[in-house]
């Protein structure tokens, strides 16, 4: 497992959003942070970075929103308000995890079994005022080293 480590004020959010991407090494997103911490914030970054055109909202009561990119797409799921693995299978999240595009999950402990193994994970907590810790963390089984820790502070 392999963790990297960013503290960023909001201002430098795209370029974070832009080195968290040279680093990710799978398409499965998962997003972790408490309600206000900023993931939808953090993901409208990355779309950003990644050159969609698209704004991301909360698909808290969509459970799924899809947003365009120049030659892929993006399907950002919100399992909040899921409340057992039979409501992911009725709108048919095994069709969006059999496909070859980006899967940005937020509360993705909702659906834990049924998470990709090559998934990784986007950690967002709040130090303060227009502060953010991110965490990311690949899941890596290729690495001599049992963690690889860098810090990098904006």
């Amino acid at each position: 497992m392999k963790t990297i480590e960013f503290t960023y004020h909001l201002k430098d959010i795209d370029a974070i959003a832009a080195s968290v991407l040279e680093h990710v090494d799978s398409k499965t997103l998962l997003f972790n942070g408490g309600m206000g911490a900023g993931k939808t914030t953090f993901i409208n970054a990355l779309l950003k970075a990644m050159q969609s055109s698209d704004v991301a909202t909360s698909p808290t009561f969509s459970i799924v929103n899809e947003y365009a990119l120049p030659d892929d797409k993006v399907y950002h799921f919100d399992f909040y308000r899921i409340e057992s693995i039979d409501e992911a299978y009725n709108f048919g999240i095994e069709d969006y995890l059999n496909n070859n595009h980006w899967l940005f999950m937020e509360w993705p402990e909702r659906i834990e079994e049924l998470i990709p193994e090559d998934s990784q994970t986007i950690t967002i907590t709040i130090l303060k005022d227009h502060i953010r810790s991110l965490k990311l963390t690949i899941n890596t089984k290729h690495l001599t080293k049992k963690t690889d820790l860098k810090t990098v502070k904006y």
